[in-house]
C-alpha cells in the first residue's frame, strides 16, 4: 500500500494533560480516511501537529517518505473547523493571497481561482468582501483556498457544517473528484453517517490513543453479529420460526440471528421451502456510529 502520510508513536502533551499517547496510523495515496473520535479525544491536537502549528514531544511524521517540516505548506491544504477567512477582505483578494503563501505565482493562481470559482458558478463573487457573504458561501471559499495549491494532502475538519443539501452534495462530489486525481484527504466530523458514505478507511481516536484502525468495510466486517433480515409476503409460517433464533418480527420482516454453524445460503433455502415468499435477505451490517459508541465506551469502561 502506497503511503502519503505516516505516523508513528506520536506524543504530545500539554503541562499534565497527554493529548497524543503514541499513536501510529498510516494515510493511505489516494483515499478518503475517516479521523474520528469524541470531543477532546487528541483529533485537533493530531491535526495541528501534521499540519507543523504544533510539533510531537516524540515520534515520527512523515509526508511521501520524509520527515514533516514547517517548510512544505504546499504539501498540505488544511481547511479547519473554526474558517480562517479575513473578513473585509475581497474573495479574489482573499484566494489570491492564500494560493500565493502556498507557493503559488500570480499567473498560476489566478488562473486556478478563476477555475473553482466557475465550477462553482460564483465568478461574480470576486469582487465580493467576505462579512457580505452567508456562511454557506463562505464555505466554498474555504473551500477553494484549500484545494486551489492542489497539494496532495487535505485535511478537512467539518467541511459540510454551515451548508445546505444542494452545497453538501457539491462539496461531495468535489472531494470525490479530488481523490480521483490521486490526492489523499483526512476527513475529521463527529457525523458518522457522513463517514460511512464517503470514507474508505478510518482511525479511531479516544483519550489520545488508538482505538480502531482499518478499511471501512474490513471494520464493520469485524463487529458484525450474524443477524440477517428477511422481508416477505403474505404468512410466515411457525415451523420456520421455531426454526431460528429469532430477534425481532413484524407483519412482514423478521431478523433472525445465525449461529457459526449456520450458512446463511442454507438460512435463506429453508425460508423458500417452507413456501414463504422471500421479498429480500440481505445481513445486517452495524453503522460506524454503533461501533463509534461501542469502542468508545469499551475503552473508557477499561479504564
Amino acid at each position: 500500500m502506497d503511503t502519503v502520510l505516516s505516523l508513528k508513536n506520536v506524543t504530545k502533551s500539554y503541562e499534565n494533560h497527554i493529548a497524543v499517547n503514541d499513536v501510529s496510523f498510516d494515510v493511505p495515496k489516494g483515499s478518503i480516511f475517516g479521523l474520528l473520535g469524541p470531543n477532546g479525544a487528541g483529533k485537533t491536537s493530531l491535526i495541528r501537529i501534521v499540519t507543523t502549528i504544533t510539533k510531537a514531544d516524540r515520534g515520527i511524521v512523515e509526508l511521501n517518505g520524509s520527515s514533516i517540516d514547517s517548510n512544505r505548506p504546499a504539501q498540505i491544504g488544511y481547511m479547519p473547523e473554526e474558517r480562517g477567512l479575513y473578513k473585509k477582505m475581497k474573495v479574489g483578494e482573499q484566494l489570491m493571497y492564500l494560493a500565493r503563501l502556498k507557493g503559488m505565482s500570480k499567473t498560476d493562481a489566478k488562473a486556478a481561482i478563476t477555475h473553482w470559482l466557475e465550477k462553482f458558478e460564483i465568478e461574480s463573487w470576486w469582487n465580493k468582501k467576505i462579512d457580505e457573504l452567508s456562511k454557506g458561501m463562505q464555505q466554498k471559499i474555504q473551500f477553494i483556498a484549500t484545494v486551489v495549491h492542489n497539494p496532495p494532502l487535505l485535511i478537512l475538519d467539518e467541511p459540510f457544517s454551515g451548508l445546505d443539501p444542494i452545497n453538501t452534495n457539491l462539496i461531495k462530489q468535489e472531494i470525490d473528484n479530488i481523490r480521483d486525481t490521486g490526492t489523499s484527504i483526512i476527513f475529521s466530523t463527529h457525523r458518522m453517517e457522513q463517514v460511512e458514505e464517503i470514507c474508505e478507511h478510518i482511525v479511531l481516536i479516544n483519550n489520545g490513543k488508538n482505538v480502531l484502525e482499518g478499511k471501512v468495510d474490513e471494520v464493520k466486517a469485524t463487529f458484525k453479529e450474524n443477524l440477517f433480515k428477511v422481508e416477505f409476503k403474505g404468512a410466515l409460517g411457525s415451523e420456520v420460526l421455531n426454526t431460528f433464533n429469532v430477534v425481532d418480527k413484524k407483519e412482514h420482516s423478521v431478523k433472525v440471528k445465525l449461529n457459526e454453524a449456520e450458512s446463511s445460503n442454507a438460512v435463506l433455502q429453508k425460508f423458500i421451502q417452507s413456501g414463504t415468499q422471500v421479498v429480500s435477505f440481505n445481513e445486517i451490517l452495524p453503522t460506524l456510529n454503533e461501533i463509534f459508541i461501542k469502542c468508545v465506551g469499551d475503552y473508557n469502561a477499561n479504564q
